[in-house]
């Protein structure tokens, strides 16, 4: 066991490690970028420091869930996972807006941008990511976090080749717009990764149901079940990263032996979560007892 914690420590320092290089070379982009004028250099820096936030907040918001549930945070902290990316996704879409912007306004007289300088930080940019995707790579392909960072390393080690290739097309041949057509590129390639991750952490911290669930199947799921008259106020979200939350009233038959409740309900959430992976299902058993007809027409039996 205490193999498997010092693992995961040296885990942790790893990702720390790889956050801090790349945010090191991130910021000397950056400043490369300014004081040469060079767009593409400040894009391909953009796009780094996306990864270095996403992997900042990513690692800020795992040790915030890990806090336990006190006073009125009943839930604890874990919608900070699902917060972090909504944080992130909003900035890179506002940074890579401003980035296109500029690009597009300075195609009209592309300034002269001092090739060698340029071409020289994008090639250490592919050095530092190719070697921080390595880093990462060690044999992790089942974690989806560690995948998500690994394949980040690995585009922004692309996006310094095209800034080294727009830098050798500006010495070679003065083609001078090259630079702010490199931005608009990875502005755009920015705009569109950040706006998918937007709009899925944005469902998520609305409740929305998750992406991979369906709550049509998950009803129908419950009001097969033996002995299930009908299933209403039924809802579904996600709690935090791999946690997801079921609340549901279940309508039983009146004369079923009232002891099996207990079983049936202990049944059913073995089922949801084997089934769907819904790990926090709350259910309430009512009875169908005093309803006649009516009592149909508000909980649909879900048989089509």
């Amino acid at each position: 066991m205490s193999g498997h914690h010092h693992h995961s420590h040296s885990n942790t320092r790893a990702f720390a490690w790889v956050t801090l290089i790349n945010l090191a070379y991130t910021l000397v982009e950056a400043w490369y970028g300014f004081s040469t004028n060079s767009l593409a250099l400040l894009s391909d820096a953009v796009h780094n420091f996306g990864d270095v936030l996403g992997l900042g907040l990513a690692w800020g918001a795992a040790l915030l869930a890990k806090r336990p549930p006190r006073g009125r945070h009943t839930y604890g902290w874990r919608r900070a996972t699902l917060l972090s990316p909504l944080a992130n996704s909003v900035l890179l879409v506002v940074f890579s807006g401003a980035l296109g912007w500029e690009a597009i306004r300075r195609f009209n007289a592309p300034p002269g941008i001092p090739p060698v300088p340029v071409m020289v930080v994008a090639a250490i940019g592919i050095v530092v990511n190719l070697a921080a995707a390595a880093f990462v790579h060690g044999g992790h392909e089942n974690d989806l976090n560690r995948r998500g960072a690994f394949l980040h390393l690995v585009s922004d080690a692309v996006v310094s080749l095209a800034a080294v290739l727009a830098g050798a097309g500006m010495m070679l041949f003065g083609w001078n717009w090259l630079d702010p057509l490199t931005a608009l590129l990875v502005s755009l390639v920015v705009l569109v990764g950040s706006f998918k991750l937007l709009r899925d952490s944005f469902d998520a911290a609305m409740d929305a149901v998750p992406a991979h669930l369906d709550i049509e199947q998950v009803s129908t799921f419950i009001s097969e079940q033996a002995g299930v008259l009908a299933v209403h106020h039924l809802h579904l979200w996600s709690l935090g990263s791999n946690e997801i939350a079921l609340t549901a009233h279940i309508v039983r038959p009146p004369d079923d032996d009232d002891r099996d409740h207990d079983a049936f309900i202990d049944r059913l959430n073995h089922a949801l979560d084997h089934r769907f992976g819904i790990n926090h299902a709350t259910l309430q058993v009512e009875h169908g007892l005093d309803c006649g007809h009516d009592c149909h027409d508000h909980a649909p039996h879900h048989d089509h």
